[in-house]
């Protein structure tokens, strides 16, 4: 029986945050206020608690095993995003970095060309660059959204001396864009043309809010050729119990055999369990995640209109993250280290998510009410 979900998941105390052991807590000293790496100040979900603990007390802290986790994704997906995903359509990877580098490993070796959409997750930066893949940008238009046009530009440009894919971030972070429907169709218009490889990231896809609908790349007409990356670890907050799904489209089907069975050793056995409880047992805690990230994603653009009018907000339809313009406001090209330096508020710097972070902050506004108002004060307190 589904255990009823706590009505505030965020209500969490500032004295209880700071005695946490995870980077976001650790990173900065104890009088920065973090609200920067991609976790929440959340209460974890009774029923993840329950499956994970249940696995500890009994010594059930073996190897991973795939098919509950995809079982579960395959329920989740199919009742919010009404997707039906083949179980041998699946495969379980560490998380959805690591499986997104396989699944470009596919199609792309050293020197390729991948495209992303700045502005974009720093880590495909990283990671790119790491597996020594040429990074070709096509970045968002002035209204945040793909920008056709320049992905035709980048495709041409990737594919010329040879194989070339698309790292595709759905929805995007740190936006908050939730790509539509026609715009995923396009880009699988275009990439079949130009015979580029699309992997999508989705981790973000639970966290999609009310008023705007997720579509799974693999499920627009021309989707089938791509290979997209799901996990709870976003929607639940489980990025330290580390597991993925990756899911082949049909008419790349042949491309999961490529992937050695030994890359699925690297998921955590308990990730797996917790991933499985959150998609098949823990929606109602989600929902109510959602709800105070509503609440806390207007409280945020309310208050920083009122304390800090020359700054840009433009809430985004999915997320937990705020990406803030900061340039008429006059905080310079790196707010964040001014506001770190004399607010002592840690965000995260636009400047690592690529072209079009110029002047920008990505803020976290998975915490607390007060947190997000004391996060509004701090910038508004910095004297121009």
């Amino acid at each position: 029986m589904s255990i009823p979900p706590p009505p505030f998941p965020f209500d969490v105390p500032l004295d209880v945050l700071r005695r946490r052991a995870s980077a976001k807590w650790r990173v900065f000293d104890d009088d920065v206020l973090p609200l920067w790496v991609a976790e929440m100040d959340a209460h974890p979900s009774d029923e993840v608690l329950a499956a994970v603990a249940h696995a500890m007390t009994t010594g059930d802290t073996g190897y991973a095993v795939a098919s509950p986790y995809i079982d579960a994704l395959r329920g989740f997906a199919e009742d919010r995003w009404s997707w039906r995903i083949a179980p041998e359509q699946a495969l379980l990877v560490p998380d959805v970095m690591q499986g997104a580098m396989e699944a470009l490993g596919t199609v792309t070796g050293p020197g390729d060309a991948v495209v992303v959409t700045p502005p974009v997750y720093p880590p495909f930066f990283g990671f790119l660059h790491h597996h020594r893949r040429r990074i070709v940008e096509a970045p968002l238009d002035g209204d945040l959204r793909l920008d056709l046009d320049g992905l035709e530009r980048a495709f041409a440009d990737a594919t010329a001396e040879g194989p070339a894919a698309l790292l595709l971030c759905n929805p995007q972070n740190p936006t908050g864009t939730v790509h539509t429907r026609e715009e995923l169709a396009a880009v699988a218009e275009l990439a079949a043309r130009f015979a580029v490889q699309v992997v999508a990231d989705e981790i973000h896809a639970p966290l999609v809010l009310p008023g705007a609908d997720f579509v799974p790349y693999l499920t627009v007409p021309g989707g089938d050729r791509g290979i997209a990356l799901q996990s709870a670890s976003k929607g639940w907050n489980l990025a330290g119990l580390k597991a993925a799904i990756a899911v082949f489209g049909d008419e790349v089907a042949d491309r999961r055999a490529q992937i050695p069975e030994v890359v699925t050793h690297g998921a955590s056995h308990l990730g797996t369990i917790a991933h499985t409880a959150a998609f098949r047992d823990a929606r109602g805690w989600l929902d109510a995640a959602i709800a105070m990230i509503v609440d806390n994603r207007t409280r945020f653009a309310e208050a920083l209109a009122a304390q800090v009018p020359d700054a840009r907000y433009r809430p985004g339809a999915a997320t937990y993250l705020a990406w803030v313009d900061l340039r008429e406001a006059g905080f310079g090209d790196d707010p964040a280290t001014l506001l770190r330096e004399k607010a002592r508020l840690a965000v995260n710097p636009g400047l690592d998510f690529g072209t079009g972070g110029t002047g920008h902050v990505r803020v976290n506004l998975a915490t607390a009410p007060a947190i997000v108002d004391d996060a509004v004060a701090r910038i508004a307190s910095i004297q121009l």
